[in-house]
């Protein structure tokens, strides 16, 4: 092969593996099952390429030799590469791969600990299960790490898909049906989750984030969760309150320690402490945060949630105000 060919040929593979890194790359594990995986996809693809390589190459050969082939010849070449070698290869990825299914299925370990998440359209209710009572947030998913937690998944509308590749194989979300995946991080950080199935006009503006902790920070983060929310002293913020109750987002927002209790939309009791905000879509800023109150339907398509274009800017500022002080 020419050196120029080599060049551009290392060139396209470096390009083409240039993304397969970051928060939300399967090859990038930063958890037990997500390193199972990773090595299963390295090992099948050299599988694959063993298989491709050989049939490619009785291709050549056939095609570049001059001289005519003998019956006996051709039928070693099909047989032999067209019949024994992909046998061989693939039963023996067979042989390889199912053993890893059991591990990558194993349940969790024991703990006192597992997290409820119910897909919606289009947002991710998420209750951490604790001898004392749910502990409820949104959008979010905390997690301790070198623990395995436990995380059932359930949808009342239509079929999602919960995926953090970083750390674990993707799992389906079905009405009616119970499902559940184990997640065991190995390192701290925060990864990026998403919907995996299509389920919607803003499917594409489903995402999650999850942040891994030191056990000590998670029971921490944990505890403080549980509590009620603190009331506001900032004027402005004091004055969000009242617009929150006033136009009517107790009816779809619970912001335990005022007494909301709407379960339509996401509790928002803490919604300070979040990455970010609508799923993923926004950070979690002031400016976003009136944004998203004032234009929901145009940042994401198809959203329940009514936009508030009526307000006035003193009161969406105001709203932000006081929601990004509920940490």
């Amino acid at each position: 092969m020419k050196p120029s060919r080599l060049l551009l040929l290392l060139a396209a593979a470096t390009g083409a593996t240039s993304g397969c890194g970051g928060p939300q790359s399967a090859l990038a594990a930063t958890g037990r099952d997500a390193a199972q995986i990773e090595h299963l996809f390295i090992v099948m693809t050299v599988g694959a390429v063993l298989v491709w390589a050989g049939v490619v190459a009785i291709a050549v050969y056939v095609i570049r030799v001059p001289e005519s082939h003998s019956r006996r010849a051709a039928s070693v070449l099909i047989i032999g590469g067209g019949v024994v070698l992909p046998t061989v290869v693939l039963g023996a990825l067979i042989v390889y791969g199912l053993p890893v299914l059991p591990y990558v299925l194993a349940p969790p370990t024991a703990g006192d600990v597992s997290i409820q998440v119910t897909a919606k359209q289009w947002w991710w209710r998420v209750e951490y299960l604790t001898p004392s009572g749910p502990i409820e947030t949104a959008n979010e998913v905390r997690l301790p790490v070198g623990q395995r937690i436990e995380v059932k998944l359930a949808s009342p509308d239509v079929i999602h898909s919960f995926w953090v590749p970083s750390l674990a194989g993707k799992m389906d979300m079905i009405p009616g049906r119970s499902t559940r995946v184990a997640l065991e991080p190995t390192r701290t950080g925060v990864f990026q989750g998403a919907c995996a199935e299509y389920c919607g006009a803003s499917h594409a503006h489903m995402a999650f984030s999850v942040v891994v902790m030191e056990p000590a920070d998670f029971r921490a983060w944990l505890d403080a969760q549980a509590r009620p929310a603190t009331a506001p002293t900032d004027p402005v913020a004091v004055r969000g309150e009242v617009a929150f109750v006033t136009h009517g987002c107790t009816a779809c927002h619970t912001i335990r320690g005022i007494g909301t209790v709407g379960r339509v939309g996401p509790d928002l009791t803490h919604v300070g402490s979040r990455l970010r905000l609508a799923a993923g879509t926004l950070p979690n800023e002031p400016e976003a945060l009136v944004r998203w109150i004032g234009d929901a339907d145009r940042i994401k398509p198809g959203v329940h949630m009514p936009a508030f274009r009526a307000l006035e800017a003193d009161d969406l500022s105001a709203l932000a105000a006081y929601l990004g002080g509920l940490q």
